[in-house]
């Protein structure tokens, strides 16, 4: 028979750390593959040298998301689901400016609060209309 303690020291400065514990870890093998592809077209790691631009990742992960949207759950090329690809476009983005490797070329801020209103105007719309027709899938 062991003796335990009710607590270990350890785990009150563990669980003050980054729960890396929650994140999926097929989700995390498949992110290492789409990321690996990209190692092997470009060179691994080659945003931390050559840096990158905002408009190029935010328009391969939009390409991505909307292949998605629209029923297409695989990327032909990669063979991978698209949302791990644009999962590793978030990776290279954070990345790079988390290191102030960056071009910021986004276009021109839009006034502060606009999203708030249009949540606003979507909140409305729902009291106005509280019993919406389902939506139309293929389904």
């Amino acid at each position: 028979m062991t003796n335990k303690k009710d607590t270990n020291p350890k785990d009150a400065i563990g669980i003050s750390k980054s729960p890396l514990s929650l994140i999926p870890k097929p989700f995390l093998h498949a992110l290492g593959l789409a990321l690996m592809e990209g190692a092997m077209k470009y060179g691994a790691n080659n945003w931390r040298v050559a840096g990158i631009r905002y408009s190029v990742y935010y328009d391969a992960l939009m390409r991505h998301m909307n292949a998605w949207w629209e029923g297409e759950d695989i990327d032909a090329d990669s063979g991978l689901p698209h949302p791990v690809k644009a999962a590793a476009c978030l990776a290279i983005l954070f990345d790079a400016t988390m290191r102030d490797n960056i071009t910021d070329d986004r276009p021109p801020k839009s006034p502060d609060g606009w999203l708030r209103e249009m949540n606003e105007h979507a909140k409305k719309l729902l009291e106005r209309f509280p019993d919406p027709l389902p939506p139309i899938t293929e389904k």
